[in-house]
Parts: structure tokens; C-alpha cells; sequence
């Protein structure tokens, strides 16, 4: 089994979804007593949050880069970033590490063809929706991507850090959620794409009318095939 390098703590709550998930499915791949071994980096989110209030790229691409070779130092075969947004900066920290980075944005490219869709919605903090890094890697496997209007970007952004990072989860801003997911279905969405991993925690499969793309589950998943090779 090979050894996974997480860096987590964007939020504290999904990368607890990431470690039960890997685990979870390693025991049901292996049986008996098995677990995953990895290291888990978790750094402070307010620390992370001042940076991009101030979009300074530079700082974070240092920081994560830092993460990744401690882990990589400790004995980490590859480097799971248990976030989204932070994936703006994953090229730059690939090309100082020699480990690869299991992109998260690969991994629900793969998931979505799976299911022969050819147009997602994206739904994540407005870097993750706005900045690009996602929809190129959609692109290249032919599925086009639309994104909710500058209002709906606001809403979703400002939720996903005042309420879900912190482990708020309301049934007005469900409402609001499922609002804009059914709004993109209507113009043409045949799936939606969960690109921040707290929004599987107030959205789930079952509350919507077209294919949803729980990134947390689809990129912990991606990890164990690789710690299983």
C-alpha cells in the first residue's frame, strides 16, 4: 500500500470526510483490520482566508508547497490537496515537489464522463468558479462548463466560508442552493459539480433533480486507487 500526503484543514470539517472516506474504503477494498497510511498536514483556515482576502497567490503557493514537502520528506508517495480552491496554485507547487499532486479537478473530469455527460455546472468559491483552473481540465476531456450568474457567486462564495466552513448548515441557504442548482439545470446543466467540499454537507444527491459530482467522495476515492495500485 502506498503511503498518501493530505493537506487539510480547508475546512477542518471536509478534511474529516476525506480521512473517514479513505479509511472506509480501504477497509472495504482489504478487509479484516486494514486502514489507509497517510500523513495529514492541517493547517490553520484563518491563516488561509487572510491570504486570499488580500489574493495573495504567491503567499499560499509558498505555503502549500511547504506542506507538501514536509510530506514528502516524512515519506508521503503523493500529495492530496483536500480542497478546492487551493488548486489554483497546484502547478506551481507540482513543479517543487517530486511527488505527484492527485488533481481534484482530474479526478470529477473522469467521474463526469463516466456518466457520458457533456455540460456540468460548477459550483465552489469564486476562485474555484471564476479563475478557470477547473473548467480547462474539464475542457480537455469535452465537457463544457456553466457557472451561476455574479449574484448566485456571490451567495454561494459567501456561504461556503461564513456558514459551511464553519459547520453552519441552514434550510434557507439549502433553498437558496437548491435554487441555483435547479436554475442551472434549466439552462442546460446535465450534472452539477460540487467544486468546494462543504457543499456535499448541505446538499446531497437526493435533493436534486440531475446528477450531482460530490468532489470530497470522487477525489478520496481517486487517493485510495492510487495508495492501491
Amino acid at each position: 500500500m502506498r503511503t498518501l500526503g493530505l493537506i487539510g484543514g480547508t475546512s477542518w470539517a471536509s478534511t474529516i470526510d476525506y480521512y473517514r472516506i479513505i479509511n472506509q474504503l480501504v477497509n472495504e477494498r482489504l478487509g479484516g483490520l486494514h486502514s489507509a497510511k497517510l500523513f495529514l498536514f492541517s493547517q490553520d483556515f484563518d491563516e488561509f482566508k487572510a491570504n486570499l482576502d488580500t489574493n495573495d497567490w504567491n503567499r499560499i503557493a509558498g505555503d502549500f508547497s511547504s506542506y507538501s514537502k514536509k510530506l514528502e520528506a516524512a515519506g508521503a508517495e503523493c500529495i492530496i490537496i483536500c480542497a478546492n480552491t487551493p488548486h489554483v496554485i497546484s502547478n506551481i507547487v507540482q513543479s517543487k515537489i517530486n511527488i505527484p499532486i492527485l488533481h481534484i479537478a482530474d479526478a470529477a473530469a473522469k467521474a463526469v464522463i463516466g456518466k457520458k455527460i457533456k455540460t456540468v455546472s460548477l459550483l465552489g468559491t469564486k476562485f474555484t468558479m471564476e479563475n478557470g483552473f477547473f473548467q480547462e481540465r474539464l475542457s480537455n476531456l469535452g465537457i463544457e462548463t456553466i457557472i451561476p450568474d455574479v449574484d448566485d457567486r456571490e451567495f454561494i462564495h459567501k456561504t461556503i466560508f461564513a456558514e459551511l466552513g464553519k459547520g453552519i448548515f441552514s434550510e434557507q441557504t439549502k433553498k437558496r442552493y437548491l435554487s441555483i442548482i435547479e436554475e442551472m439545470s434549466q439552462l442546460g446543466a446535465e450534472g452539477i459539480v460540487f467544486g468546494c467540499t462543504e457543499i456535499p454537507m448541505i446538499i446531497r444527491p437526493v435533493d436534486c433533480s440531475v446528477e450531482t459530482f460530490d468532489t470530497t467522495m470522487i477525489h478520496a476515492k481517486a487517493a485510495v486507487d492510487f495508495a492501491l495500485e
